[in-house]
């Protein structure tokens, strides 16, 4: 997730620097025919590419507005999730109140710090098992290692850990209710992140947009056919440049979790839960929260 630091311009021309080699390339030749077919060619009034240009803005805003909706449904279910997770805690502290019932507490938290690694891995498309071992015992690490979905299946090992408890009678049916619900949340809230990061944001409204830039630069080249080469490939260069750059923008909103610096910062949210669980079980090894990498933190 970018910070509230300066982005490096590297950074931001490193984006579109193909895009603007294109629009160099695309200039030049679009000059060099207009000034070869002077004569043949039409007077282009400046409204033209001006009545395009604010075509493609509007455009723009609307994917601008779309991608951050996206990005914004993001965080809020990995705010949730924090919440959730750190609810299951307290609720088990709360509710399991024999003494034999500490060492499975301390393993359903560990659990519940792998899901929170081991779906932000799962929604990057990364190893999800990385790193479980620090967390899971052996055998939960072989169950967990079968399944496709890695994180429904640390879920699933929680609830039935829950299951074991209200068969014997330890949890009435009232707090095996709320834990349930709990665990449901957290299920709902992984379910909602999978949905943002499998459904693709329209390919054609992508590509339909992109082609719009390249017909501006060319309007607007035959439009300053008379201006001179030196001062109009900087000036169709700057213009698309903030066309290029905030649909590069909007592109990447539109995908968190796709290992981005942009990224909702799911890593480091799931080192916050870690540290907050170990505190509520009494750990002593707390992590420190994970430091940004210049202008931004994962």
């Amino acid at each position: 997730m970018l910070l509230a630091k300066k982005v490096p311009v590297f950074y931001l021309i490193r984006k579109v620097r193909y895009d603007l080699m294109y629009v160099i390339i695309v200039a030049i030749i679009v000059h060099g025919l207009t000034r070869q077919l002077y004569p043949y060619l039409p007077e282009m009034p400046l409204g033209i590419p001006t009545f395009l240009g604010t075509a493609i803005s509007v455009l723009l805003s609307f994917k601008m507005a779309q991608s951050y909706d996206r990005w914004w449904e993001a965080r809020k279910i990995w705010g949730a999730i924090v919440n959730d997770s750190r609810s299951l805690v307290i609720q088990l502290q709360t509710f399991l109140l024999k003494e034999n019932t500490e060492k499975t507490i301390r393993t359903m938290a560990y659990r519940q710090i792998a899901w929170c690694y081991c779906l932000g891995q799962s929604l990057r498309e990364l190893d999800p098992l990385a790193n479980m071992k620090t967390y899971l015992s052996p055998e939960d690490y072989e169950k967990i290692a079968k399944h496709n979905n890695k994180p429904l299946a640390i879920m699933q090992l929680n609830a039935e850990e829950m299951k074991k408890f209200r068969k014997a009678n330890e949890i009435d049916g009232f707090t095996h209710m709320q834990i349930n619900s709990t665990l449901s949340r957290l299920i709902d809230s992984m379910g909602m992140a999978e949905r943002i990061n499998n459904t693709i944001f329209p390919v054609t409204y992508k590509m339909f947009l992109h082609f719009s830039i390249y017909i501006f630069v060319i309007i607007l080249s035959i439009a300053l056919r008379n201006v001179d080469i030196y001062y109009e490939i900087p000036l169709l260069v700057a213009l698309s440049l903030v066309f290029f750059l905030l649909e590069k923008t909007a592109t990447h909103l539109q995908d968190p979790f796709m290992n981005r610096p942009s990224d909702i910062s799911v890593t480091s949210i799931a080192r916050t839960i870690e540290i907050n669980i170990k505190q509520l079980i009494g750990e002593k090894d707390i992590p420190p929260p994970i430091a940004p990498e210049k202008f931004y933190i994962m």
